[in-house]
């Protein structure tokens, strides 16, 4: 079984993936830490990251095992990853590992922002998981303020808006969520509830015939107004 989660930054996409699998035994891949490692690497070798080139070589040879996940999380990194994102070049160097995952025997839950439209459009269950940016910038302001960076509210903020609008806007795998995937509203779920509602999506899934996606249809919702 594929699970494919897509969704914007500090949605809980990534919380919601590893303990997806967990509860079904399947491998995660955070397809994110792959840029955030291209994006270090480059920062660190002094290499201008948004030389496409440079970095599509970087992106060749990348190991995450090679980083401290710590590292990849902070604001700076993250900020340089989403411009090392958009480079065509680096998506394409990337592709064939991450599709690689998603075929494992068995299956894998994999979370990004094109898994359900680019690597793995065949997955068994698509959800899309988005919260209101000020929710998101609420809860990325945490995370980053406990990791001791020196950030403000405002700028966080206006961080996510710039990367929601350069992910979505860039011209090789946008940021979107796939025809056929299932949304999440996590505005105002904890990760406990948003969890329980995945498993119910999942559950309702496992084992129905696949159904190739419309063209034009609108992403189905999981609900329209979160439960409290």
């Amino acid at each position: 079984m594929i699970i494919a989660i897509d969704g914007t930054t500090s949605s809980g996409k990534g919380t919601l993936a590893k303990r997806l699998a967990a509860h079904y035994r399947l491998p995660h891949l955070d397809t994110g830490l792959l840029y955030r490692a291209v994006a270090a690497s480059a920062i660190n070798k002094g290499i201008d990251f948004k030389d496409e080139r440079e970095c599509a070589l970087l992106a060749a040879h990348v190991e995450l095992a090679e980083f401290d996940e710590r590292e990849l999380r902070g604001a700076g990194v993250g900020a340089a990853a989403s411009v090392v994102a958009s480079l065509g070049a680096v998506r394409r160097a990337l592709f064939d590992l991450q599709r690689k995952f998603a075929q494992q025997e068995g299956g894998a839950v994999l979370d990004g922002r094109d898994i359900g439209t680019v690597i793995a459009p065949d997955a068994d269950v698509k959800l899309w998981v988005d919260a209101s940016v000020e929710e998101r910038a609420r809860r990325r302001f945490a995370e980053l303020s406990g990791m001791g960076e020196k950030v403000t509210a405002e700028s966080v903020l206006d961080q996510l808006k710039e990367r929601d609008a350069r992910d979505a806007a860039r011209n090789d795998a946008p940021m979107k969520p796939a025809d056929d995937a299932i949304w999440v509203n996590t505005t105002l779920l904890t990760p406990d509830q948003t969890v329980a509602k995945a498993i119910e999506i999942v559950e309702a899934h496992k084992g129905a015939p696949k159904k190739a996606p419309a063209k034009k249809a609108a992403a189905k919702r999981a609900t329209k107004k979160p439960d409290a």
